[in-house]
């Protein structure tokens, strides 16, 4: 207790100093909380979206159909597959994908024409209900047709609208088909944006003459399953079938959220080496003005070691003061950013990387590590930084032990008696 009041008092000698110190370390903390809470919700919704909306945490192909998508190369056994995911609690979506046109009047778009069944489709991602125009498709087959956004634009089609689908089916011969526009889809990813025709498993079974046969099975956790016990489930349930992870499917955008760490710890330490650079400068001018209490306390008794530690003592109390409020700004901050998020559409519009559409509203994610991590960190740079000038302090002891043999044996022993000179 003694300590903490010395230490108290020392700090607040030179006030303006002090001052100026704990309001750079707020400020540092501030940022770091505010910045880490907004980059954790970046990089959490960004996942979230590729996993949620229509990749998947993870897919099944037949061996060799992503290098080769043919309409030849199917799962085995669909339906046996996809119970036994229902029986582990595995959300499951088959598709089927083919390629062909799509005409609207005199305008005509090359298209992905994906066959889903509708309501297992919506029980497994939330794609179903990420819709700018109309609705999902029926649970029946009714010849309906979800657009993506660009590919509904390029054909200047609407809710209602009637599509010409002309494609190659299976047999080699010529499928075409009149279909209604029910939904089109939102901002989901480049290649789902321009390329999407979504339609009823069964209308795609038709249209491509395709009795039988899924190509993909995307499942879903929602996050209940790390990725290494899910594909270990995966590879155990389809043997002869590829497993691929959406770190596996989308490498580039994987990379990215991984450089995303390494940024974030780089910005971290510019801002913790500054904060250390004010510390150590603060302790330098602190120390520098208490030689001569130092070589006291050496008269006294005092050792190197308590020097040491009385120094840092007092940095790791000037960054406790000074973390709080940083704390504070930091916590109200990063729950408004979290509440109302920042909207980037006027700044950035519409921003895609590896064909991933980021939110436009981006929301901070508070949570524990982002709060406490910053300010350990802090603390650990400012005692760090406080070493030296109490090294320093401790080391010079030795040139003023005449100032504490001055104290201890009186002005004579220095400067002598007048007896002598004369």
């Amino acid at each position: 207790m003694s300590l903490l009041r010395v230490s108290w008092r020392n700090l607040w000698r030179n006030r303006r100093r002090t001052a100026i110190t704990m309001s750079a370390i707020a400020l540092n903390t501030l940022i770091l909380i505010t910045t880490y809470s907004l980059m954790g919700g970046f990089l959490k919704q960004t996942v979230r979206n590729v996993t949620q909306l229509a990749t998947g945490e993870a897919q099944l192909h037949a061996p060799g159909y992503l290098s080769d998508r043919s309409l030849y190369k199917r799962i085995a056994h669909p339906r046996i597959l996809l119970q036994a995911l229902g029986e582990h609690s595995i959300g499951a979506a088959p598709r089927t994908y083919g390629y062909g046109l799509v005409s609207r009047g005199t305008k005509s778009a090359g298209a992905l024409f994906q066959g889903v069944e509708p309501a297992m489709e919506a029980a497994a991602f939330e794609l179903a209900g990420h819709l700018a125009q109309g609705t999902f498709l029926a649970p029946a087959a009714r010849k309906g047709l979800v657009l993506g956004r660009k590919l509904a634009k390029s054909l200047n089609a609407e809710v209602g609208s009637e599509i010409v689908v002309l494609v190659q089916a299976a047999d080699g011969s010529l499928g075409n088909d009149l279909f209604t526009v029910v939904g089109i889809l939102g901002a989901v990813g480049e290649a789902i944006d321009r390329n999407a025709a979504m339609m009823h498993l069964d209308d795609f079974r038709q249209l491509f003459a395709m009795p039988e046969g899924i190509h993909e099975i995307a499942v879903n956790t929602r996050g209940r399953l790390p990725l290494d016990a899910l594909v270990e489930t995966l590879s155990r349930l389809a043997p002869g079938d590829e497993v691929r992870t959406w770190r596996r499917l989308l490498p580039t955008f994987s990379d990215m959220i991984e450089l995303s760490g390494v940024s974030m710890s780089i910005f971290g330490a510019i801002f913790l080496i500054a904060a250390g650079l004010g510390v150590m400068n603060t302790m330098l001018m602190a120390t520098y003005e208490r030689a001569r209490e130092f070589a006291l306390q050496k008269a006294l008794g005092a050792t190197p070691w308590r020097i040491v530690r009385d120094v840092t003592f007092e940095a790791w109390l000037l960054a406790c003061v000074a973390t709080l409020f940083g704390t504070l700004a930091g916590l109200a901050a990063s729950t408004i950013l979290q509440t109302t998020g920042l909207n980037t559409a006027s700044l950035a519009g519409e921003t895609t990387i590896s064909g991933v559409v980021f939110d436009p509203v981006w929301r901070a994610d508070l949570t524990l590590r982002t709060v406490v991590w910053p300010v350990f960190m802090m603390w650990a740079v400012c005692v760090l930084a406080a070493l030296y000038p109490a090294a320093m302090s401790a080391r010079d002891m030795g040139s003023n032990l005449h100032f504490s043999h001055f104290l201890r044996a009186g002005p004579r022993s220095v400067c002598g008696t007048g007896r002598r000179r004369s």
